[in-house]
C-alpha cells in the first residue's frame, strides 16, 4: 500500500516547505541580494572617460524565482507562516527601498512599482461629523455675539 500525499507531506498535504525555518529563507534572501540580483550594463561618459557600469536591479519577481517559488503569491503566503513573517517583509522592504531611490533620482517609472508596494501619490482626507450643523451652530453663535454686541453699542 503506498502513501498518500496526506500522510507523505504532513496534516496539510500539498508541497513540502521550501524552507523549514527563517533562518534558512533568511540566508537565500541574502545570498539574492549579494549575489543573484540581475544587473543591467550602462555606458557612461565619452571617449577617454568612457566606463562600463552595471547596476543591480532588485525585483520581487526576481527574488521569488531565486527563492524558487512559482509565483508571488506562494512567497507571500509564507508571510504567514509562524516565525517567517519578519524575513518576508524585510527582503520586500529591501526592494522597496531599491525603488524609493530610482525616484529621488528622477526615475518616475519607479512610481509605478512603488504603488504597487502601497504607495499613493494622492492625499486623502477623512473628515466626520455633521458639517453643516456644526457649522450652523457657529454661525448662529456668531450672529447672537454680533447681536448682543451691536445692541450694547446702541446701534
Amino acid at each position: 500500500m503506498s502513501m498518500s500525499k496526506f500522510s507523505e507531506y504532513g496534516k496539510m498535504g500539498g508541497r513540502p516547505p521550501h524552507y523549514e525555518t527563517p533562518e534558512a529563507l533568511q540566508a537565500k534572501v541574502d545570498e539574492y541580494f549579494d549575489t543573484g540580483v540581475k544587473k543591467k550594463t550602462y555606458i557612461v561618459g565619452k571617449g577617454e572617460n568612457q566606463q562600463i557600469v552595471e547596476i543591480p536591479i532588485p525585483t520581487i519577481t526576481g527574488l521569488v524565482l531565486y527563492l524558487g517559488f512559482c509565483d508571488r503569491q506562494s512567497f507571500y503566503d509564507y508571510e504567514k507562516r509562524d516565525g517567517f513573517s519578519y524575513t518576508i517583509k524585510k527582503a520586500r522592504t529591501r526592494i522597496e527601498q531599491h525603488y524609493e531611490e530610482l525616484v529621488q533620482d528622477g526615475n518616475s517609472g519607479a512610481i509605478f512599482a512603488l504603488k504597487n508596494f502601497g504607495w499613493s501619490d494622492k492625499q486623502e482626507l477623512e473628515m466626520s461629523g455633521n458639517l453643516a450643523t456644526d457649522n450652523t451652530h457657529t454661525l448662529k453663535n456668531i450672529n447672537d455675539w454680533y447681536d448682543k454686541h451691536r445692541d450694547d453699542k446702541g446701534q
